[in-house]
């Protein structure tokens, strides 16, 4: 099951999730792409997303408009749909309408063959790249699983060794629904806080996060901006 959060105030970007990607609103294009990999559920907080999804025929579930994180969201509405314990709940966000559909299979293969409390993606990045605090980078251990998540650059190359490789990473998480559950009641933590990272809590509270290796062009839409760059570059592809 992939569960797509959207909510619909966005400091940054009002609305952003209705916003027309030729003509289709973000989370709906978002959730036609995720179709292609699993059963899809929008969990809304306004009822202007879910009239816009009913218009589009996608699936949608409104939960409360209180929630702090879209984990949270998505959380209540696998409360609501009843998921089996063992259920795989993918959080795809909806501002990623040009994720690759091979990214989304990846992670579902990886909590099927190795069911960790999460599952997550990471991609190689430059140098350069990893300077920018908006790019989340992923320190990982010889398991492939996160030793610590940061917006700094990490880990620090002191010699300037060619060696070093830096990993970026994407904001797609897989659990199951027990792991959901159980992540959402463990307190706000100190480095969560501090880096504005969710998924610190979990490496805080001693959880295993897995972490695929995939390839990946695809970036989020943060503000108006990024999406009228995006629709240039992938024009040819509507």
């Amino acid at each position: 099951m992939i569960i797509i959060p959207a909510r619909l105030k966005s400091t940054r970007f009002p609305k952003k999730v209705l916003a027309q990607i030729n003509g289709i609103p973000m989370v709906v294009r978002t959730a036609m792409l995720a179709q292609k990999v699993d059963d899809v559920v929008v969990a809304c907080d306004d009822f202007s997303i879910v009239e816009a999804c009913k218009k589009h025929k996608i699936p949608s579930v409104l939960t409360s408009s209180a929630h702090e994180s879209g984990t949270d969201r998505i959380a209540e509405c696998a409360r609501i749909l009843k998921l089996k314990s063992s259920e795989i709940v993918i959080n795809l966000q909806a501002d990623e309408p040009f994720l690759e559909i091979e990214v989304i299979q990846t992670l579902k293969h990886l909590m099927q063959n190795k069911n960790p409390f999460i599952g997550s993606c990471a991609k190689v990045i430059t140098q350069d790249e990893a300077e920018n605090p908006n790019l989340v980078k992923v320190v990982l251990n010889a398991n492939n699983e996160a030793i610590y998540f940061s917006r700094a650059k990490i880990p620090y190359n002191r010699d300037n060794l060619d060696s070093v490789i830096y990993y970026g990473h994407l904001g797609i998480y897989a659990f199951s629904m027990d792991s959901l559950q159980e992540f959402c009641t463990l307190p706000k933590s100190t480095l969560e806080s501090s880096e504005k990272l969710e998924q610190l809590r979990a490496l805080e509270n001693r959880k295993t996060i897995a972490i695929a290796k995939v390839k990946s062009q695809s970036f989020g839409i943060d503000i108006k901006e990024d999406l009228e760059r995006t629709l240039k570059i992938l024009s040819h592809s509507f």
